[in-house]
């Protein structure tokens, strides 16, 4: 009897087991699946590059891999092409990237720092301001940051790109959030020891803030990397266009150039791919750690 019993106790207790393993399935399944839809276009991409321009007018982009028709001579095309003009939108794109991000981390994280941490006058409503640039949209303020640039004489220059955006309000606001959580008995312990106050950041504040500064560095580098509107009006010169706007100059009304387009687009996703990849943990947990409410 005694074994009969401990034998419906040990089927009760491995019933929730199952149910708990039965989901975790589920949850990985579901995931596997998103991951097919999110990954099948860079398939499709990755495929195209490899045929031939003809080969993409006559059949489409499809899911075939051209084994019999396989050729890189698109990659020929595209670095060759107008004396390699690719590997100088590529240069602009990888340098506006670095120093608007640099730019966009080092100040936004400063300014999100002090208003989270220090109280001063005026401190909600310079926040409130953040959150109103927030909702505003980019295409209200192109005409007055063209003019700004234009009588600063930054046309057609890298400055006139990175400028405009340095203080994203976006990163501002993270920033805020993420210092909101951090631990203030380190800012006084900080200041009995006879560390300034820009030493406490640098020193004790900023290690802490690894996570935040993680998953912006990835946003604000898939920003700048993927911008499209702004560098087009700013930038004139062929040599100086971005990656984007490059590649958006290859398709007129006389011809698309898809055998030079699609080696060109897969070639452009490597440096966000590298940089999610070394910030991918910090970015998760950033995220999450991040989400906190004064």
């Amino acid at each position: 009897m005694s074994q009969t019993l401990l034998t419906q106790e040990d089927v009760t207790a491995s019933e929730p087991k199952q149910k708990g393993r039965l989901g975790v399935i589920l949850i990985f399944a579901v995931l596997a699946l998103f991951c097919v839809f999110a990954l099948v276009p860079f398939y499709f991409m990755l495929v195209s590059s490899v045929k031939s321009g003809m080969e993409l007018v006559r059949n489409g982009i499809n899911i075939e891999f051209p084994i019999a028709k396989f050729t890189l001579n698109g990659y020929h095309t595209l670095f060759t092409n107008r004396d390699g003009i690719y590997f100088s939108w590529y240069k602009n794109s990888i340098l506006i990237t670095f120093f608007q991000m640099i730019c966009a981390i080092f100040l936004s994280a400063m300014v999100g720092y002090g208003l989270a941490v220090y109280r001063f006058k005026g401190r909600n409503l310079i926040f409130v301001m953040v959150l109103v640039v927030m909702m505003v949209p980019i295409e209200i303020l192109i005409l007055p940051l063209y003019k700004l640039i234009t009588n600063l004489r930054l046309i057609d220059t890298y400055a006139g790109v990175i400028l405009p955006f340095a203080v994203p309000p976006t990163a501002v606001f993270f920033f805020r959030q993420f210092a909101i959580g951090l631990p203030m008995e380190l800012l006084d312990s900080g200041r009995i020891d006879g560390c300034s106050e820009m030493g406490i950041y640098f020193k004790i504040m900023m290690p802490l803030m690894k996570p935040a500064f993680g998953a912006m560095i990835i946003l604000q580098a898939m920003f700048s990397w993927n911008s499209f509107v702004w560098p087009l009006i700013a930038l004139r010169s062929d040599q100086n266009l971005t990656l984007p706007i490059g590649l958006a100059s290859l398709i007129t009304p006389y011809g698309n150039n898809y055998d030079m387009l699609m080696p060109g687009a897969v070639l452009s996703v490597i440096p966000v791919v590298i940089i999610f990849l070394l910030n991918q943990k910090a970015f998760i947990s950033g995220l999450t750690i991040g989400a906190v409410k004064e």
